[in-house]
């Protein structure tokens, strides 16, 4: 169970920032801190940028941030973000681990921007925890580390541990632990500077977490609820997919009724539709998880190698071992491509 915390008292905020780390996610969330004070003419947050060394790690866009200093002479600490973003695998290591599992004991919250939730999933941190990251990641975490509850939106502040994907998603979740401390009225204020059109909505699940309104994961407008519902369907039926007359059984139309609904707007067949977001599934696993080819196969609900081989190549124009010896993975990599 999450552990109780008070996003209030979370005033001192560390960036562990990774090699390859996501800038713009990392500075979306420290900006959002610097405009809560310059609003208010307050020092209610303070920050520092770290790495485990103390030397400046290099963002995915070559930049660094000055100044950085060691994560051990940080100073207290209330919150750690650690901030990822491409070939996060190799970032990640027994050193790292040790020191964020150190900070846990110790009782200072845990956080992590992009892919950074891959580190503290890897360290045990994330644990029966809701949890977000980066979209084009979900479907291999996922596989990976099953006690974990990754949902598909832009942040999640799960007791003590704050995850959020990247891009825009870390000011979100910013303006959540800044309402907190202060109220609407200031996260209005911050918006405004901004020049965000409205001050992002959150929302509570069941379980007390917050959660951003947004999802995670861009998804083309679908033009009929129907269609949409069917889609739905087959995303979330990846490993075990349905038959297209039990999809339309399930949604209480007729299987000629949908095949003419995917004719219509997605100029293809349910059954064709359905295997593209297969084989877009196990492309993902298969450049960015550690999943063997077999067990992808699998994932994606095909019961035969040989068949999940001779219909990949087929789509993509090469087969799922030539699609593995080019994946970020072979270079230790969680990599999605927008950040």
């Amino acid at each position: 169970m999450a552990k109780d915390t008070d996003l209030s008292a979370l005033t001192r905020i560390g960036f562990l920032t990774l090699p390859n780390h996501s800038l713009i996610a990392c500075a979306n969330a420290l900006e959002a801190l610097r405009m809560a004070n310059y609003v208010t003419e307050t020092a209610l947050y303070s920050w520092c940028v770290t790495t485990l060394d103390g030397l400046p790690a290099i963002a995915s866009n070559g930049l660094t941030l000055h100044p950085t200093v060691p994560l051990a002479q940080a100073g207290p600490l209330d919150l750690l973000l650690v901030c990822g973003g491409i070939d996060v695998r190799h970032a990640s290591g027994g050193a790292l681990e040790d020191g964020l599992r150190r900070l846990a004991r110790r009782g200072v919250a845990l956080g992590a921007l992009c892919t950074g939730s891959f580190v503290l999933a890897e360290a045990g941190l994330l644990d029966f925890h809701r949890c977000a990251i980066h979209w084009e990641n979900l479907s291999a975490i996922r596989e990976e580390f099953p006690d974990i509850d990754f949902v598909e939106d832009a942040y999640v502040i799960d007791g003590d541990r704050l995850t959020c994907t990247g891009g825009i998603a870390p000011l979100d979740m910013m303006l959540a632990l800044i309402e907190a401390r202060c109220g609407r009225g200031v996260v209005s204020r911050v918006s405004e500077q901004f020049s965000l059109e409205r001050a992002p909505s959150e929302a509570r699940n069941r379980a007390g977490s917050e959660r951003s309104a947004r999802p995670a994961r861009p998804r083309p407008a679908l033009p009929d609820p129907t269609l949409a519902r069917a889609v739905r369907l087959m995303e979330n039926a990846i490993d075990d997919p349905p038959g297209i007359a039990a999809i339309a059984a399930r949604l209480d139309v007729s299987a000629r009724q949908l095949e003419r609904l995917f004719r219509r707007h997605l100029g293809a067949t349910p059954a064709a539709y359905q295997m593209v977001i297969r084989l877009e599934r196990a492309r993902e696993l298969l450049r960015l998880s550690k999943l063997s080819i077999t067990a992808v196969g699998l994932a994606c609900g095909f019961q035969s190698a040989a068949h999940f081989s001779t219909a990949y190549a087929r789509h993509f124009g090469r087969s799922p071992r030539q699609e593995r010896s080019m994946s970020p993975t072979t270079a230790g990599g969680l990599a999605p491509t927008g950040e």
